[in-house]
């Protein structure tokens, strides 16, 4: 295929996705009444969430995947555990170069790690295969095993999302919140440690002081910075490492009890086990009408995902005080620098026999990283109420140069692999 018809089939599922998310983002506006307003945005997301995405992913994972396939992905994986490291890095070194205020550093560092491994490869992959020339075998086998790699992206990155990025996004906003309390936060970061955090606001007549549970800690008076006494100083340290690991394993937990992850399971499950596959895959099986009801609803989920994401992306059209350099800085180190270095790393699996033949697993892998960041970091800034029109900013103008930015290392790709 030559150049333009590489290009044709790798930007028509942008613009498809662009076309769907203007209509959600004109749904959330007065000139549609506000049909998809936050609160309808938040309906709308709790039924892809429970009812739609588990329900593509069962009904893909069943029809596809062998207990031979399972095996052979082993590498997704470490492939998505390295997207979210690297980017955690190129983050980090973000943080440190520009020194932005504390209430960004955590939305930095998560927006350069954390890609949307689910919502974005459900529709763009898939959608590959529905154009005509494409590189990756007939349209059906293409289609499903499309869908397959993306429900395990999927299920994978929301572990690591719910895991890693929660808790870097958590620990620095609890400390902007405590020195904002103690009215501090113009003081350099590196002079506070992670016993900040402790810090709480108590009027008193008008005037703020910092209240501490026990005397363990008291304030230096030139710099108002918590010193410890050092009576207590292991075992404090001891419970809260303590709290910190049951505190993640118990989200590890939950988020591996999450309807998408069930599905997922599930769905190894029916297609590794023979007798249960013949249950409901095929049209002989006697429970067949699961399989077609669970297609059907699943049908639902890419529109309603796309929708919601315009929708979602309206609120960064607010003002913030992010500055423009911060911008450029993600969207360089998310779009640009994280997908070079991803491509190399999968390239050098593919020569050592680490990856199935198939290409289009190849393109999965590497799409991983070109990824813009995970929508996910939106909820979690307000849940923390911490920066949460900062976070709409970045995500409004990541998502409009991943328009480019995808289609070009779409075609890319679909040129070196084919």
């Amino acid at each position: 295929m030559g150049f333009v018809e590489l290009l044709e089939v790798a930007s028509m599922p942008i613009i498809q996705v662009l076309l769907i998310s203007a209509l959600g983002a004109l749904m959330a506006t007065r000139y549609f009444d506000h049909l998809l307003s936050s609160d309808i945005r938040k309906a709308l997301n709790k039924i892809v969430f429970f009812i739609f995405t588990p329900s593509l992913i069962f009904a893909s994972f069943a029809k596809s995947v062998s207990l031979e396939d399972m095996i052979s992905w082993w590498f997704m994986p470490v492939n998505v555990g390295l997207t979210f490291l690297i980017g955690g890095i190129i983050g980090w070194i973000l943080v440190k170069l520009l020194k932005p205020n504390l209430k960004v550093e955590g939305l930095i560092i998560a927006a350069c790690s954390s890609g949307n491994m689910g919502n974005l490869p459900i529709v763009i992959i898939p959608a590959i295969c529905d154009e005509k020339g494409g590189p990756f075998g007939a349209r059906d086998v293409c289609r499903n095993n499309a869908l397959s790699y993306a429900s395990f992206s999927m299920a994978l990155g929301g572990i690591f999302i719910w895991t890693y990025t929660f808790q870097t996004i958590k620990s620095r906003s609890l400390k902007f919140k405590a020195l904002e309390a103690a009215e501090i936060i113009k003081v350099p970061n590196k002079e506070f440690d992670a016993n900040a955090e402790t810090l709480l606001l108590k009027d008193n007549d008008s005037q703020n002081s910092i209240e501490v549970p026990t005397s363990t800690y008291v304030c230096d008076t030139e710099n108002q910075i918590p010193v410890d006494q050092g009576q207590s100083s292991v075992s404090k340290k001891t419970e809260s490492l303590w709290h910190r690991i049951v505190e993640v394993s118990s989200q590890f937990l939950e988020e591996l009890m999450s309807p998408p992850a069930i599905a997922t399971f599930f769905g190894f499950l029916f297609g590794a086990v023979a007798w249960l596959r013949n249950l409901i895959i095929g049209d002989n099986a006697p429970l067949h009408v699961i399989q077609d009801s669970l297609q059907l609803l699943g049908n639902g989920t890419i529109p309603c995902i796309t929708l919601l994401l315009g929708g979602n992306l309206t609120q960064g059209l607010k003002s913030s005080t992010i500055k423009p350099l911060t911008l450029i800085s993600i969207i360089i180190g998310r779009l640009f620098l994280l997908p070079v270095i991803g491509l190399f790393i999968v390239k050098a699996a593919a020569n050592f026999g680490l990856l199935p033949v198939d290409p289009l697993f190849q393109y999965v892998l590497v799409m991983q990283y070109a990824m813009p960041p995970a929508m996910n970091i939106s909820t979690m800034a307000q849940l923390f109420d911490v920066g949460n029109e900062e976070c709409s900013v970045i995500l409004l103008w990541t998502y409009s140069a991943a328009a480019i930015a995808l289609t070009a290392w779409s075609t890319f790709l679909l040129w070196l692999l084919s």
